[in-house]
């Protein structure tokens, strides 16, 4: 009971009540500023440390105007176009027009002078200000802070990535995917969704080529990849294609078509069939005859007609066979026409047959299509022999 008093005692001191009182002071700082930058909060912080810069900026300037030129009022003016909602920035900017007023009163006219108020000076703040203005006001019409933007855009790209991975495969397979957006941008008009089905026993991969190239084509590969990920697997390989192209269909893009290959792959004997959407045939290599074979199914492109047919091709991969899926960016270019592509390719292929393709498909589009300006993508699913199984489980 006694020690229960003294605890109480000590918490009602002066020390304790501070310290109490800086823990709550902190909380609600911390909480402003995670949602100030997730977008959710006010900009008063940013504000208030921008106009805090502008009379120290003015009073720099009056005290050596050589070093510190009038026309450094443009940074905070420029950090506001950045950081702050477009009523807040014209706060900002009322308090950068007055520290202009003050500095071209004390420094005198620009006529007697060097590094004074000019009206070249006003001209630059003033264009500043209306590039700043405009950008804001482009924010607060999209929605999105240039806080959380950056974040967005990384997100974006990380989902079309997980989406795109490729499952582990039971031994005895190798799998993998290389893709080249057009112009080294971080986004694509290629995809890749790919799922186990059948209680593993199966494999479904489905790779898309959608209209347009790059940042242009980068939103809609993000909707379709999410849309034909919910579809796989939850329909009967026949009817996916024909399921792709009626959700295509239902959007209205005015550049709304896509290419397609569906693989769907029986990992215990290694039959597959090939469905196709106007896609660039599939690429087999026979390891008894060294050869490599084209697998071309019959399909019209997505998002073009109501009530399209789509034909499979069937094949097997034996131990040391290799199937190849890629995409037009690969194989085709206004100077080269497909058939010259896909033997430029194969030609290249050949070189890992004796080795193995482990790490080829990255060095096939390199060596193919390095410097084309289109999307790029490639697929590399291999049955390997006993000889390369063991060298796999040697190395690993």
């Amino acid at each position: 009971m006694a020690a229960g008093r003294e605890r109480r005692a000590a918490a009602d001191t002066f020390a304790a009540r501070l310290r109490m009182q800086w823990h709550r002071v902190r909380v609600g700082l911390r909480r402003s500023a995670v949602d100030y930058f997730r977008g959710d909060g006010s900009d008063w912080i940013a504000l208030a440390g921008l106009l805090l810069t502008v009379p120290l900026i003015a009073a720099t300037t009056l005290a050596n105007s050589v070093w510190c030129s009038p026309s450094a009022l443009v940074l905070p003016i420029v950090a506001g176009g950045l950081l702050l909602r477009p009523a807040s920035l014209l706060g900002l900017y009322a308090a950068a027009a007055t520290a202009l007023i003050v500095e071209s009163v004390q420094l005198g006219p620009y006529t007697e002078g060097a590094a004074r108020v000019t009206p070249g000076v006003v001209l630059v703040v003033a264009a500043c200000g209306f590039v700043g203005l405009l950008i804001a006001q482009f924010r607060s019409r999209v929605g999105v802070p240039w806080r959380r933007g950056g974040t967005m855009l990384f997100d974006l790209r990380e989902r079309i990535r997980v989406q795109s991975k490729l499952p582990q495969l039971p031994n005895g397979w190798h799998r993998e995917m290389a893709l080249r957006p057009a112009g080294g941008q971080s986004f694509s008009g290629d995809f890749v969704v790919a799922a186990r089905t059948n209680s593993g026993r199966t494999l479904e991969v489905v790779l898309t080529d959608v209209s347009g190239k790059g940042m242009d084509a980068g939103s809609r590969a993000l909707l379709l990849s999410g849309a034909f990920g919910g579809l796989l697997g939850s329909l009967p390989p026949h009817a996916f294609l024909p399921a792709a192209n009626g959700y295509l269909l239902r959007q209205d893009w005015d550049e709304g078509f896509a290419t397609s290959i569906h693989l769907v792959l029986d990992l215990d004997s290694g039959d597959y069939e090939l469905y196709s959407a106007g896609h660039p045939p599939g690429l087999q290599l026979s390891a008894g005859s060294g050869r490599w074979e084209e697998k071309a199914a019959e399909g019209p492109l997505l998002g073009v007609y109501d009530g399209a047919q789509f034909d499979p091709v069937k094949g097997s991969l034996r131990p040391g066979d290799v199937l190849m899926l890629f995409t037009d960016g690969l194989v085709e270019t206004s100077d080269r026409d497909i058939v010259e592509g896909i033997d430029r390719l194969t030609g290249e292929a050949d070189r890992y047959v004796a080795g193995g393709f482990h790490g080829a498909a990255w060095h096939l589009i390199e060596a193919v299509a390095k410097d084309v300006n289109d999307d790029r993508a490639l697929l590399l699913i291999c049955r390997e022999g006993p000889t390369v199984t063991a060298q796999a489980g040697v190395h690993g």
